[in-house]
């Protein structure tokens, strides 16, 4: 009877020892999974936030096409809108992108594709003030411990690299024809001198000199042009000469030079409001520069006759504040965020449009006045009002 006691006691008591070990490891296991759950939501954090230091929209789309992680920028583009569980066409509003994506997902080859937006939106659906916007897929496969086969997804926006591509593209086609058209024209009148014997007729012989003249002044003018921007643009410092002078005489100075085209044209400068005694500290040369050009803009935009151009000129809070404004045709509000680039040009078609110009007039401008330490903006209702406003630091008056 005692040995049965003392067997069942012993039993008792192994058992309630290796409930208690059982115990123990339970609580092992937990506190080490516990453990890890935070080493992973740590590992998970410490992605996240090197996936939201990126300057691209980052996605993790898995093979059925959700998207299971958006990064920072990618949620910024949809200002708010959930990504996550969400399907590529569901996401993407433009399909362009979603077929993109869909090519690597299927093949499960990396794939990089360039994608061009002609709409109002960004990829991702939000509103952009832009007309165009280029975006780079970067997609590729992405191995990972699970097993589970995920896609990462790149997307880069290189709006301002492919216009900056467009815009030299239609460069060199200005250029082409603007430096070809006069080459050809002073060429022909070189030959008519030199092998018809012209150039002994006197009074042919002076016609041909001043066309074959008012030509190479243009291409001068293009050549001259390129030089001046490409010195603004590379970085160094733009020597300011400054002296004071009336600007009411700078604007009397460009009006006598534009003045035969503006009698050809029919023009009016129906406003001319610059007080007597208004002084520029600043370089005259620029200014003259800088009026001029945007006189001459609006002439150039307007051929047709009756343009009024209004220009103004005065001291407002403690700045100058001067103004060219004329009411022709105008500029579309989608190309008035690109008239200060070098080589933008309104009006591409030469063949539908009299304008003749480098393309590099106002991108001179902007620099020249931002120079002098002021600010040049355009606001445009077309065919009603066109304005170039220039507004300088008080310090600019002498």
């Amino acid at each position: 009877m005692i040995v049965e006691l003392i067997l069942i006691l012993l039993i008792g008591i192994l058992g309630f020892a290796l409930l208690r070990q059982r115990r123990q490891q339970r609580l092992l296991i937990e506190k080490q999974e516990k453990r890890n759950r935070e080493v992973r939501r740590g590992a998970l954090s410490e992605r996240d936030q090197l996936l939201d230091a990126l300057g691209d929209a980052f996605l993790l789309v898995n093979e059925t096409s959700q998207i299971v992680f958006a990064n920072g920028v990618a949620r910024k583009l949809v200002k708010g809108r959930k990504l996550s569980g969400r399907s590529l066409m569901e996401a993407f509003i433009d399909e362009q992108l979603s077929v993109a994506i869909m090519k690597c997902i299927r093949t499960g080859k990396p794939m990089q594709e360039q994608v061009v937006l002609r709409s109002t939106y960004s990829p991702l659906g939000a509103a952009t003030d832009q007309g165009v916007s280029a975006w780079v897929i970067d997609a590729a496969p992405l191995n990972t411990l699970t097993g589970e086969r995920l896609t990462r997804v790149v997307i880069r926006d290189v709006t301002a690299e492919y216009l900056s591509d467009q815009v030299r593209r239609d460069f060199v086609a200005n250029a082409s024809h603007d430096l070809r058209t006069p080459m050809a024209i002073i060429n022909g009148y070189l030959e008519n001198l030199l092998d018809d014997g012209l150039i002994e007729d006197r009074e042919t012989a002076t016609k041909f000199l001043g066309t074959m003249r008012k030509h190479g002044q243009r291409i001068a003018r293009l050549v001259e042009d390129m030089l001046v921007i490409s010195k603004m643009e590379s970085g160094e410092a733009i020597a300011i000469n400054r002296e004071s002078f009336l600007v009411r005489d700078c604007f009397q100075d460009v009006l006598d030079r534009l003045e035969l085209m503006i009698e050809k044209q029919g023009a009016v400068i129906s406003k001319l409001i610059v007080p007597d005694d208004l002084n520029l500290n600043a370089d005259r040369f620029y200014w003259t520069q800088i009026l001029f050009n945007l006189v001459e803009n609006a002439l150039k935009q307007n051929p047709t006759p009756n343009l009024e151009i209004e220009i103004e000129a005065k001291s407002v809070d403690g700045k100058i504040v001067i103004s060219v404004c004329d009411n022709g045709v105008g500029i579309p509000s989608a190309d008035l965020p690109y008239i200060f680039k070098r080589f933008y040009r309104v009006d591409k078609h030469h063949a539908q449009s009299e304008i003749k110009g480098t393309g590099l007039g106002l991108s001179i401008v902007k620099r020249a006045v931002e120079a002098h330490g002021g600010v040049i903006t355009a606001t445009s209702q077309p065919g009603k009002k066109t304005c170039f406003t220039i507004s300088l630091p008080i310090d600019a008056a002498s």
